[in-house]
C-alpha cells in the first residue's frame, strides 16, 4: 500500500483513471489531485530519502505519446507493453535502477484502453505476436489499486494473433481468477534459491508464495483454478555457496506444486549489471551484501556501445548445462525459452 497517491489533470480526464480513482477511494487511500501534469514532491535533501519517498507514491498518470511506439524485448516477448513503470518491491539486484529515469516512483497509466488498442497495429498476420507487460514494472504488484492487469487479460483474450506476458513476485492472484483469459496470457513468477530471495527480495511475497500463486493460476478452471499457461523466470541466477544444493530445493518445491499436465515454460536469466545501475543501487542500497564486484566478470558489449557485467563463459557453461539438465528431466514438456 503507497502512503501518498496522486493523480494529474490528465490522468482524471482519462474513464479509466476515474476507475483508478474509485479503487484507490475504496482502499481508504489519501488521495491527491494534482493541478498540473508535472509530479513533484519526490526529491528530498539525499538520494535515500528520496528513495523512500518515491517507493512509497503511487501516481496515475496518462502515459506519452511515444508509449504508443512499442520497443521489440527479445528475448523475453516481441515488443514492450507498459501499463505502468516502477515497481513497489525493493529487490537489491533492481535491474531498473539505471533505466528509469528520476525517482523511483510507481506510475500508473491512465489512458490503458488507448495503450492496449495500439497493440492491434503490431499484430502480424499467420503468427503470434508477444507482448512484454513487466518490463517497466510488477503489474500484480499493483492489480489492487490498479485493475490494469485484469484489464490487459480481457483485452487478450479477443485477440487471436497475440499473447499477453506478465511476471511477478506477489502472490495475491485473486482479480486473476475466474477471466476468460481463453489461453492468450501466460501468468510467470520469478524464482529464486532462498537465501537469494530472503537477502535481496525485500517487499516481495515468500518464494513459497509464488510458488502456490504459480500453481493455482495454472490449475484447469473445473479444479478451482485459472486455467492459464503459466511460466517460471528463475532470476536471477547467483552461483552463491551451495548454489547447485540451493537450486535444487527450489526446483524440487516446483516439481512438487506442479503435479499436473500444465502449460509451463522456463526463462533462465543470470545476474548481471551496468556500471550505472550498480553506481544507483549502491546509492539505493549502501548496505547491501551483492556481489557487484567488477573483478573476475566478464564484459559483455551491446551494439550501441554499452557494457554489462556478466559471468565468465565458462562458469556461464557450467550453470547452463546444470540448469538445463535439471529442468529437463524434472519438466520434460516444459520448453526452456531462452538462457541468458
Amino acid at each position: 500500500m503507497p502512503q501518498r497517491v496522486v493523480f494529474t489533470p490528465d490522468a482524471l480526464d482519462e474513464e479509466f483513471g476515474q476507475q483508478i480513482l474509485a479503487r484507490v477511494s475504496a482502499q481508504n487511500l489519501e488521495v491527491e489531485l494534482l493541478k498540473s501534469n508535472r509530479l513533484t514532491g519526490l526529491r528530498q535533501d539525499d538520494v535515500r530519502a528520496t528513495y523512500r519517498t518515491a517507493k512509497n507514491t503511487l501516481a496515475v498518470v496518462k502515459a506519452p505519446a511515444g508509449a504508443l511506439r512499442l520497443q521489440p524485448t527479445p528475448p523475453s516477448a516481441d515488443w514492450q507493453l507498459n501499463l505502468a513503470e516502477g515497481c513497489p518491491a525493493h529487490c537489491q539486484y533492481c535491474y531498473l535502477a539505471g533505466s528509469l529515469s528520476g525517482p523511483p516512483v510507481v506510475k500508473a497509466f491512465a489512458n490503458l484502453p488507448q495503450l492496449l488498442a495500439n497493440t492491434a497495429s503490431y499484430e502480424q498476420p499467420g503468427r503470434v505476436v508477444s507482448f512484454e507487460a513487466s518490463c517497466y514494472t510488477d503489474v500484480l504488484g499493483i492489480e489492487h489499486l490498479t485493475g490494469s492487469l485484469a484489464e490487459a487479460v480481457r483485452h487478450f483474450s479477443t485477440r487471436e494473433g497475440a499473447q499477453l506476458r506478465f511476471v511477478s513476485k506477489y502472490d495475491h492472484i485473486g482479480p486473476l481468477l475466474g477471466l476468460a483469459h481463453h489461453g492468450r496470457s501466460r501468468a510467470r513468477f520469478s524464482l529464486n534459491a532462498e537465501p537469494v530471495a530472503r537477502r535481496l527480495e525485500g517487499g516481495t511475497a515468500s518464494v513459497g508464495a509464488r510458488i502456490r500463486a504459480l500453481r493455482q493460476l495454472a490449475l484447469p478452471t473445473g479444479q478451482g483454478g485459472g486455467g492459464y499457461p503459466v511460466g517460471v523466470v528463475l532470476a536471477p541466477i547467483m552461483p552463491i555457496p551451495d548454489w547447485q544444493q540451493h537450486y535444487t530445493e527450489l526446483l524440487d518445491r516446483l516439481q512438487a506444486a506442479l503435479d499436473f499436465d500444465c502449460d509451463l515454460t522456463v526463462e533462465f536469466i543470470t545476474h548481471r549489471f551496468t556500471p550505472g545501475s550498480k553506481d544507483v543501487l549502491l546509492q539505493w542500497y549502501p548496505n547491501t551484501s551483492l556481489d557487484l564486484a567488477e573483478e573476475g566478470r566478464a564484459v559483455k558489449r551491446n551494439k550501441f556501445g554499452g557494457l554489462k557485467y556478466v559471468y565468465q563463459p565458462e562458469q556461464m557453461k557450467a550453470m547452463k548445462a546444470w540448469f538445463y539438465t535439471e529442468w529437463q528431466w524434472r519438466f520434460p514438456n516444459a520448453p526452456v525459452q531462452y538462457w541468458t
